[in-house]
């Protein structure tokens, strides 16, 4: 068979091409111009409440717990990254027809914040008083709250702003205070004097999980401790004694003025004789027991501990074991008080009495090494141990229980749960929950100095401020004196779920309960905000915080994490100012879950063209569906039927990426499904159809509008603003629905489950297709290796193989070619 077509078809088709290419040209709306349309599209949003969440709707409720960014300034790419990844999944959710509860916090009473208040107005909160601070901190931050917010929703962050909660307000307050007294009143909260974890810079105590591990360079130093009492003959038996001499090896000789013991293994024999001795310590010529202890390892320098108040948790415990007296050395604010190195900065003062060893011959060996520090990670500023009274709550005891809460959650990634297993097995100290700073969420207790009376604020009082109250002991009638202390901002952060659902009540005048459906967050915080929250729900409700968590990675440059410090920083609102809020997020949308993003500007390059490949692509099927009827036809043309099938397997992989939180997979095969088989392909097959008003037109102006729309909505919760603009532009007339937002997710058609259920049936159906993509691919080669426009005119010749396989297709074929004769045998283009 040969199929032939008459020049006067072939001319009547070029005028026909040619007469709606002019009218396209003069008629196509202009360039997508993403600021204007993005403004636009906000107020749009803003105006009609479009992300509001609808506490009286029936059905399903997807409730998300969102991360309140710390009010320090403005929006940096880290948030742009994993607000965009988190928002892709609302969006899928809300679109997916659930009730999607999704609220908006600041978290604005912690140390950051009170920096940055110090900051802008060029003050020290500790230089104030305390009640000046906090008018201080609550007036800058009316002031810069709604700029900051401002950036989420430039970004397109679909949350219900009017469901706002700040970690400082008066409700989170009462909140945080509640919990403190419940749990007070459960007996798992507990006041104590004790070494605590301090930082000299911030001058608070911190806990555990705010640690950092930091490499410093430093000086391994072997000093001379002259042994008291000693005779020549001991000597001879201490293989490491000499001339009256212990050697003991150490990293920080500022504390050799804390120093109230030596430790050497029971086992070590080199030692035997010296034990219950005493040691002199070098320039500060105290004496100090020698003591056999097993926390001196033989194969770790010389074998002998200096132990000393306090240079870690093991000094601290090793001194309660012993009963020693602590000899403490350190000022709060990290200088020594030590006759003749007062005021001095431990650092300055290591540098020092080093040179003051040397020169009296104190020091035998000296070596430079890089070790891991414990710094603050808010200021990376080195921890000391000070003693310091604190409030505390019990999690030691409770490990296991976090361990089975957290094989309860569903991790996405699964491996970020073995970080949240590791911390947790790892736990060394209960929670330590107060915070020695002006502005936070008052600790709401009264102690009684006489009898040591404790009593807590009712529930009716709170919230409150307990320094702006007066109690009186209701045993000895004598004046309690009020907390000072500030609870840690993660006491109040994690109970972020309760803060939100105490927002709203549903339609059966109850608030969302726990759990909610997921947890968004960044991994650095899987040890304080994550593992909080799972221990504060426990607690309280004996319930699981969330069901679901995903855990987002870093955004690096050149492989580097972004850093103030190191200068290296992108600013979010710079790369939207010169690309746009879609091009950014469908760059963060370009890795997986709990994947570090380098940052690249060709990823931003080709969010840009996608965008714009969106907007020319919607505006030339619309210039073809001008007399659309917007109607299914009663028959659908085969090459349609080929398309929309393969549409519908694309509905079915993308439905599943996004239930199973894998957005960038579904980004990755929309966008590929748009270029090559939209628009390098299915576009060009129909569009003849439509010029010359041929049989099957309203087949393919329905196969048009349908594929355009599923691909805009199957991208719109990547890209919200470009999708948006295209839906009221064309589609809002014909579907309805207020938003693109909250328009129905595209239903894989049930042709496409039978087809499933059936494989020889799909094998035949993509095969078909791909064999006609195929064919068209290697026909634009040959017009392209021959330097021809891709309208000549052609004779094909196909094999007999190929032509069966699209038998179906064959018009189509010459359709698209601009074949006149399609011909049997070995494949050749001839050109006319």
């Amino acid at each position: 068979m040969i199929l032939k077509r008459t020049m006067t078809q072939s001319h009547n088709s070029k005028k026909a091409e040619e007469k709606i290419e002019d009218s396209l040209k003069s008629k196509i709306s202009g360039p997508y111009n993403s600021h204007e349309v993005e403004k636009k599209i906000i107020s749009f949003w803003e105006k009609e409440k479009i992300y509001k969440f609808d506490s009286k709707k029936k059905g399903k409720i997807y409730s998300i717990d969102t991360p309140p960014p710390t009010l320090s300034g403005k929006m940096h790419i880290g948030h742009s990254y994993s607000y965009s990844q988190q928002d892709f999944i609302a969006r899928f959710h809300r679109m997916n027809n659930e009730n999607v509860f999704y609220p908006f916090g600041t978290d604005d009473n912690g140390l950051p914040t009170e920096r940055l208040v110090e900051k802008l107005n060029s003050v020290k909160s500790k230089s104030m008083k305390r009640e000046e601070f906090i008018q201080l901190c609550l007036k800058t931050l009316k002031e810069i709250t709604p700029d900051f917010i401002s950036d989420w929703k430039n970004l397109g962050i679909s949350c219900d702003y009017d469901c706002y909660y700040s970690t400082i307000n008066d409700n989170s307050r009462k909140l945080s205070q509640k919990s403190f007294i419940d749990l007070y009143n459960k007996g798992l909260i507990y006041k104590k004097s004790f070494p605590t974890l301090w930082c000299p810079e911030c001058q608070t105590s911190v806990a555990q999980a705010e640690l950092d591990d930091k490499e410093l360079p430093s000086l391994f130093s072997t000093l001379k401790f002259k042994i008291a009492g000693s005779s020549s003959k001991d000597n001879e038996k201490s293989k490491n004694a000499e001339d009256n001499f212990i050697l003991i090896a150490t990293t920080r000789p500022e504390l050799l003025g804390a120093c109230v013991a030596v430790f050497v293994n029971p086992k070590d024999t080199r030692y035997k004789s010296l034990v219950g001795k005493t040691a002199k310590v070098p320039l500060f010529d105290f004496e100090v027991p020698i003591i056999e202890d097993e926390s001196a390892e033989i194969d770790k320098g010389t074998g002998v501990l200096m132990i000393c108040s306090y240079g870690d948790k093991y000094d601290a415990e090793a001194i309660n074991r012993h009963k020693l007296t602590p000899k403490i050395v350190l000022n709060y604010d990290g200088t020594l008080k030590i006759s003749g190195y007062e005021g001095l900065k431990a650092r300055a003062a290591r540098k020092k009495i080093l040179e003051e060893l040397k020169k009296e011959g104190l020091i035998v060996e000296q070596k430079s090494i890089t070790h891991a520090v414990n710094v603050h990670d808010k200021c990376g500023t080195e921890i000391e141990f000070l003693p310091t009274e604190q409030w505390f709550i019990k999690i030691l005891d409770r490990k296991k229980d976090f361990i089975s809460q957290g094989n309860k959650i569903k991790w996405h990634p699964e491996f970020m749960h073995k970080r949240y297993d590791n911390w947790v097995n790892g736990l060394e100290w209960d929670w330590n929950i107060s915070r020695d700073r002006h502005f936070g969420v008052p600790i709401p207790v009264w102690e009684c100095l006489k009898c040591k009376q404790i009593i807590v604020a009712t529930e009716s009082e709170l919230p409150i401020d307990p320094t702006e109250h007066k109690k009186k002991c209701s045993k000895c009638k004598s004046e309690m004196v009020a907390e000072t202390k500030v609870l840690d901002t993660w006491m109040t952060s994690s109970i972020s779920p309760q803060l939100a659902s105490s927002l709203v009540k549903t339609k059966e005048n109850s608030k969302i309960a726990l759990p909610f459906s997921l947890r968004p967050q960044a991994h650095d915080i899987i040890r304080t905000w994550l593992f909080y929250t799972v221990v504060k729900s426990l607690y309280a409700e004996n319930e699981l915080p969330w069901n679901n968590t995903i855990i987002s990675g870093f955004v690096t440059l050149k492989g580097e994490k972004m850093s103030k410090s190191q200068g290296n920083t992108i600013s979010p609102q710079e790369v939207m100012e010169k690309y746009s809020a879609d091009s950014l997020r469908f760059w963060a949308a370009g890795s997986k879950l709990g994947e570090d993003l380098d940052y690249m500007e060709n990823d931003l390059v080709a969010g840009k063209k996608f965008e714009n490949k969106l907007w020319n692509a919607s505006n030339f099927v619309f210039m073809n569906l001008t007399d659309y009827k917007n109607a299914k036809p009663k028959k659908i043309e085969k090459i349609d039927e080929l398309f929309l099938n393969k549409l519908n397997e694309l509905v079915l992989s993308c439905t599943e990426a996004f239930e199973n939180y894998e957005y960038a997979k579904a980004k990755l095969e929309t966008e590929k499904f748009f270029w090559s088989m939209f628009c390098d392909n299915y576009l060009e097959i129909v569009k003849k159809r439509i010029y010359e008003n041929k049989k099957g037109k309203e087949s393919s102006q329905y196969a048009l509008y349908t594929g355009l729309l599923t691909i805009l909505k199957l991208i719109a919760p990547i890209m919200p603003f470009i999708t948006e603009e295209i839906y009221q532009t064309y589609f809002k007339k014909f579907e309805g629905d207020k938003s693109m937002h909250i328009s129905q997710w595209p239903k894989v058609a049930s042709s496409l489950a039978n087809a499933k259920e059936n494989s020889k049936n799909a094998a035949k159906t993509e095969n078909e297709l791909d064999k006609f993509i195929e064919i068209l691919t290697r026909i634009r080669q040959e017009k392209s290796n021959a330097k021809k426009s891709m309208k000549s005119e052609i004779k094909l010749v196909l094999s007999k193989e190929e032509k069966t396989q699209i038998a179906d297709l064959l018009e189509d074929l010459a359709d698209v070619t601009n074949a006149r004769e399609i011909a049997e045998g070995e494949f050749k283009v001839e050109f006319i």
